[in-house]
């Protein structure tokens, strides 16, 4: 499996590179259309490569994305973080919260802590 992870990753990569290669003209951004740059005065541009212009809004719509993900899960986060609180408050008010094995296991040991103090299983 990580050697085909690897391989994907590889692909992916010459795809990039090969995007890269072929779109290497010049682009200009310009903040305003012209029409308005005329009436302001003033024209803010910018010239770069194609790909790099293609790969900042890959980049950026990546990142927000996955800030609009994390934002919109906060509340289903703080709900774990509240129902695990709970779950510790129940245990520790049980008695539970310093016993990590499970209860089949504390029972086979209490049985064998049982027979151990017999005097006749000597």
């Amino acid at each position: 499996m990580t050697y085909l992870r690897y391989a994907l990753l590889a692909l992916l990569l010459a795809l990039a590179l090969m995007l890269a290669l072929a779109n290497r003209e010049p682009v200009t951004l310009a903040l305003w259309p012209e029409t308005i740059s005329a009436f302001a005065g003033a024209s803010y541009t910018l010239t770069l490569p194609l790909f790099v212009v293609v790969g900042a809004a890959i980049g950026l719509g990546l990142v927000l994305g996955l800030v609009w993900e994390w934002l919109r899960e906060r509340g289903i986060r703080a709900e774990a973080a509240r129902n695990r609180r709970e779950l510790a408050r129940l245990r520790e008010a049980q008695g539970l919260a310093g016993e990590s094995q499970p209860a089949p296991q504390r029972q086979r040991d209490e049985v064998l802590a049982i027979l151990d103090e017999r005097p006749e299983a000597r």
